[in-house]
C-alpha cells in the first residue's frame, strides 16, 4: 500500500507561482509512474500532469502546458508541481497519485491508482 501527502498550497494572487510536494511511502517509489490531478468545485477530478518512472518523459494537460512543470526526485521519493502564471481557473484541490502499473502509463486518468488527500490551491484575480 503506498502512501501519499501532499504540501505547499496556498494563497497567490494571479500570475503568481507555488511549488507542491507529495511525499511517497509504501511502495517502491522509482519503479512506478507519477501525476498529479485537481478537482475544482462542480466539476470532474481531471489529469493535469504526469511523469514516468524515470523521469525522461512528461505529459501535461493542455491549458497548463508552458506554465506547470512535473518533476521527481526518487532519492527523496517525491514528486513536484511546479505552477507558474497562475489563473483563476487554476483554483482547485489538487491531489498526487501514482500509476496502477510498474513502469507504465501515466497519461491517461485511468493509469492511476491511488491518490493522496489533497492540497487547496486558491488563485485570486
Amino acid at each position: 500500500q503506498v502512501q501519499l501527502v501532499e504540501s505547499g498550497g496556498g494563497l497567490v494572487q494571479a500570475g503568481g507561482s507555488l511549488r507542491l510536494s507529495c511525499a511517497a511511502s509504501g511502495r517502491t517509489f522509482g519503479n512506478y509512474p507519477m501525476g498529479w490531478f485537481r478537482q475544482a468545485p462542480g466539476k470532474e477530478r481531471e489529469l493535469v500532469a504526469g511523469i514516468s518512472w524515470s523521469g525522461r518523459n512528461r505529459y501535461y494537460l493542455d491549458s497548463v502546458k508552458g506554465r506547470f512543470t512535473i518533476s521527481r526526485d526518487n532519492a527523496k521519493n517525491t514528486v513536484y508541481l511546479q505552477m507558474d502564471s497562475l489563473k483563476p481557473e487554476d483554483t482547485a484541490v489538487y491531489y498526487c497519485a501514482v500509476a496502477k502499473f510498474y513502469r507504465g502509463s501515466y497519461s491517461r486518468p485511468t493509469d492511476f491508482g491511488s491518490w493522496g488527500q489533497g492540497t487547496q490551491v486558491t488563485v485570486s484575480s
